[in-house]
């Protein structure tokens, strides 16, 4: 079966959605080769070019910026097309020639201009304004973050792509939160999978030196970092011995090193800017608790679901995906209250029971609904199901 996967990112980019094509591409490529398997011919497409990306190091065939035409013949090719969003030429490509094809939404692009639903300029979770038909709403957000043509062509482009998702074989869903805000037809949730790096071995022991929390992500408004800067200022002034580490780099690092200086809290937050691969691991070696202080609706939160996985204790805004990716095997706060977030690492600082309890609780949730294997043999089965489907 020839499998054509478009992803307008893709690695060594390390974002959400270009890791999960990998992982889903290279967990196809695994099971072809065994034998008796459905056998798959991948191609992943990437917009974005890539000077020193060593293509070869990849279990499957890898083209950046194909040409319009070159499309066409994947496209043409292929016995199903993925796309990893509604990325609109692709999507019209396919639909003209009857292709079946499927939408993975990794986020609101469908259903949202700025793909996040995140209302400008206030900064307050959408309600829903373009499906709701409230169109000039939509141009006002966006005509806040750039020139006001553009918001209205933005929002020209919507419209296709909200059409053409409507009438695809299969639209995935990462979360069941994520399946209900877009409420497109032919939809099913296929929940993210992520590595098990300790396979059949007990994760490593909760640090019992001075207690280290972390936040892993990009520095952008919708993470929420000032929220958790806040409560950590709550906890510095009753005297807690703690440091937050924040993994990750970012526009907002300029106004979240100028809070830090401001609440005096340079001696409690260390910002390691991005790291990845071993350094990543390095730098989360003594952490116990990851904090994801989200104030948009989080599609999924692969952060989360990686921690659950190794075990650590997360606190978590409950909103979007985020609240349902964590659900029992973590703690919840309201979105937005640092002192709701105080309250909880507090609670979880002084009850070391309690910290072990939820760690193995995590990992327990991580193993039955996260795994790789899982998240591949159910895209496998869905392409087969599509692709006997066009043939009858």
């Amino acid at each position: 079966m020839q499998l054509v996967i478009f992803s307008h990112f893709f690695g060594p980019s390390a974002g959400g959605a270009e890791m999960q094509v990998l992982s889903l591409a290279s967990g196809i490529a695994k099971q072809s080769r065994i034998p008796g398997a459905p056998q798959f011919e991948i191609t992943v497409v990437s917009g974005v070019p890539d000077k020193d990306a060593k293509e070869s190091n990849y279990p499957f065939e890898v083209i950046r910026r194909p040409n319009f035409y070159e499309v066409w013949r994947l496209i043409h090719r292929a016995s199903v097309v993925h796309l990893a969003g509604p990325i609109l030429t692709p999507l019209l490509m396919a639909t003209l020639q009857r292709k079946p094809t499927v939408i993975e939404h990794h986020g609101y692009q469908s259903i949202c201009p700025n793909g996040i639903l995140i209302h400008q300029p206030e900064r307050s979770v959408c309600p829903g304004y373009f499906q709701g038909k409230r169109y000039v709403e939509c141009v006002k957000c966006q005509a806040h973050e750039m020139p006001f043509a553009r918001s209205i062509l933005n929002m020209l482009l919507m419209i296709p792509r909200y059409l053409l998702s409507k009438m695809v074989a299969a639209n995935v869903a990462i979360t069941d939160h994520v399946l209900q805000r877009h409420a497109l037809p032919s939809s099913e949730r296929i929940y993210y999978g992520t590595e098990d790096l300790f396979a059949g071995t007990a994760p490593t022991a909760l640090s019992a030196k001075k207690a280290c929390l972390a936040f892993v992500g990009r520095f952008v408004p919708e993470k929420g970092i000032p929220v958790l800067l806040d409560a950590a200022a709550i906890l510095k002034n009753e005297g807690l011995d703690f440091t937050v580490r924040l993994i990750g780099d970012g526009p907002q690092r300029a106004e979240l090193e100028e809070i830090v200086a401001r609440r005096a809290l340079k001696d409690h937050i260390r910002i390691t800017g991005y790291v990845s691969g071993c350094a990543m691991r390095e730098a989360l070696q003594d952490v116990s608790v990851v904090v994801i202080p989200s104030v948009w609706e989080e599609a999924a939160g692969l952060v989360a679901i990686e921690q659950m996985m190794e075990g650590r204790v997360v606190i978590a805004s409950a909103i979007g995906g985020l609240k349902e990716v964590v659900g029992d095997g973590g703690f919840l706060f309201p979105s937005g209250d640092a002192g709701a977030l105080a309250a909880l690492i507090r609670e979880v600082l002084r009850n070391r029971d309690l910290m072990e309890s939820v760690s193995k609780r995590a990992r327990e949730r991580a193993l039955q609904l996260f795994q790789i294997d899982r998240m591949v043999s159910d895209h496998i089965c869905l392409y087969l199901r599509l692709a006997q489907s066009s043939r009858n």
